[in-house]
């Protein structure tokens, strides 16, 4: 009639079987008036009943324990596995009082304790009633003592283990959310996934299925041209690779069309208007991350400091470009940490950041020089 801290999701603890098992050490007294009983048969069957009672007893408990934690099933909202288990100790503990008389009357605390882990609170609560009035009344009973104390332990075991109880519950709860929350995570990346790889194949691959036919029909009539294309398409097919691969590893900011795609779901989620290219194919594979970061860079800021109504991103073999037409304080103004790594990268490879004034809005600009 005790519990131990809460344990991870899908475990039973060790311990609270095992502090639950402790308070079986007032079932002592029917054993003992068992082995000391007069009638010998008559009392090692009310000692085997006390035996099986307990163990019954720490089923019930543990069961229902388990499936909290394990399957987070609410305890006490409803007969579900435990209701025979309480039956049936509930006729070993009147058949301890049959065999063993007035110390059999010991199990009612744990049948109350039991009632209130099965039992909604509607009807453990006065049947726990009950099971105190009833410990009271075989007093009357010729040659029994009224048995206020066990009365008592009725109704403050039974208090205890509602607390008890609820706690288990709000473990229970906890384990289900947690449930859910994977669930949801797990469609959540398999959605972003399938998002990022359509937008980074989808344009990729149909650009090289065009060209690879296009290179076919050129390669007699004008094999120059067939040259050309073929290794335009070597490279589009290398770009593709690499912004797959990042995007498997999960570094979405080191991919450009993955970036096209954020920034499309952050400005629509702003109820900006987007204008976003639909191809990434002039940008060469040397920018594409540089511009990359462009785009998420002067998104971020469109999002969060224009109060734009309008934002377009427009690509280049030397140049990518963040517009919008709002009024607030964006690129030119907010030199954050993010704007001074945007300006350090461009750098490293030769190109410079440029902001402007525009009428309206502002526009943020990396130029390779």
């Amino acid at each position: 009639m005790s519990e131990t801290a809460p344990t991870p999701p899908g475990t039973v603890g060790r311990r609270g079987p095992l502090f639950a098992a402790v308070w079986l050490f007032f079932l002592i007294d029917p054993i003992r008036a068992g082995l000391q009983a007069d009638d010998r048969a008559r009392g090692l069957t009310g000692v085997a009943a006390t035996a099986l009672f307990a163990a019954v007893y720490m089923l019930l408990w543990w069961r229902m324990r388990a499936r909290a934690q394990v399957f987070g099933d609410r305890v006490g909202e409803g007969a579900g596995p435990g209701g025979a288990l309480l039956l049936v100790l509930a006729g070993l503990s009147v058949l301890m009082m049959v065999l063993l008389g007035e110390p059999g009357v010991a199990s009612l605390v744990y049948v109350g304790v039991a009632v209130v882990m099965v039992l909604p609170t509607r009807w453990a609560a006065p049947t726990v009633v009950a099971i105190a009035v009833t410990a009271v009344l075989l007093g009357l009973l010729p040659g029994w003592e009224f048995e206020f104390g066990v009365a008592f332990g009725v109704v403050a075991a039974a208090i205890a283990v509602f607390g008890i109880r609820t706690i288990i519950n709000r473990n229970a709860e906890l384990i289900a959310a947690h449930a859910r929350n994977a669930e949801l995570a797990v469609d959540n990346e398999r959605t972003r996934f399938a998002r990022d790889l359509h937008d980074i194949l989808g344009h990729s691959l149909t650009v090289i299925t065009i060209k690879a036919e296009l290179a076919g029909r050129l390669f007699d009539a004008d094999p120059e041209r067939a040259r050309q294309e073929i290794t335009d398409l070597e490279r589009l097919s290398r770009d593709a690779l690499a912004d797959v691969r990042r995007a498997v590893e999960g570094y979405r900011e080191l991919t450009l069309p993955g970036e096209l795609a954020r920034a499309r779901t952050a400005l629509e989620a702003a109820q900006i208007e987007a204008r976003l290219p639909n191809s990434t194919d002039e940008v060469p594979t040397e920018l594409r991350e540089l511009f990359a970061w462009t785009v998420r860079e002067g998104v971020t800021n469109v999002v969060r400091h224009s109060g734009a109504r309008r934002c377009e991103v427009l690509l280049g073999p030397d140049r990518a470009e963040v517009r919008d037409d709002g009024t607030g304080t964006t690129a030119a103004l907010v030199r954050g940490s993010g704007l001074t790594g945007l300006q350090e990268r461009a750098a490293a490879l030769g190109a410079r950041l440029v902001t402007t004034r525009l009428d309206p809005g502002w526009s943020l600009a990396v130029v390779v020089e």
